[in-house]
């Protein structure tokens, strides 16, 4: 008997960061600054893929570092975005927030950097988070993950030091 997934039922993706930053040119950045290029880059991918996707962030400080952090990619690789409330009418292709209520309009992909799941987080397809490779990080890791359970989303990780996303 397999046990497939309900096309309706929200699924998430903890990708597990590799020790010592994996990709050698990052190797200086701290665990979280680590997530949050690899949440860039993803959201980069997604946008590719012509999927729209909401970046939730713990704050405002985290919103606006994210939101640096994609203005700094290669002109070839500009990911439109912008913050919640701001930009072109129903939000650009990458929308990025921190509050309770989440993005203006229905989008595939979440990707998580808060410390918490969003309620709003069963409202999306494709859910991305991560556990940052530091001890305190692991921890509000573990409890997200035990919430996505709880809400009834169905879990999978990918340990990035065997499996190394392709970017």
């Amino acid at each position: 008997m397999s046990s497939s997934v309900s096309s309706s039922q929200s699924q998430a993706l903890f990708y597990l960061m590799p020790q010592g930053a994996g990709q050698v040119p990052h190797q200086s950045k701290s665990a979280l600054e680590q997530v949050y290029l690899v949440a860039c880059q993803l959201a980069e991918r997604a946008f590719s893929a012509q999927e729209l996707v909401y970046i939730h962030c713990q704050d405002q400080q985290q919103a606006y570092a994210i939101d640096e952090l994609l203005w700094q990619f290669e002109p070839q690789s500009f990911v439109p975005h912008n913050l919640k409330g701001e930009g072109p009418l129903g939000g650009a292709p990458v929308e990025i927030g921190f509050d309770r209520l989440g993005a203006n309009k229905k989008r595939h992909l979440l990707v998580n950097l808060a410390d918490q799941v969003p309620q709003f987080a069963v409202n999306f397809e494709q859910i991305i988070d991560f556990v940052a490779n530091d001890d305190s990080n692991k921890a509000i890791a573990r409890d997200r993950y035990r919430q996505y359970r709880s809400l009834g989303i169905a879990l999978t990780t990918q340990d990035l030091a065997a499996q190394p996303i392709n970017f």
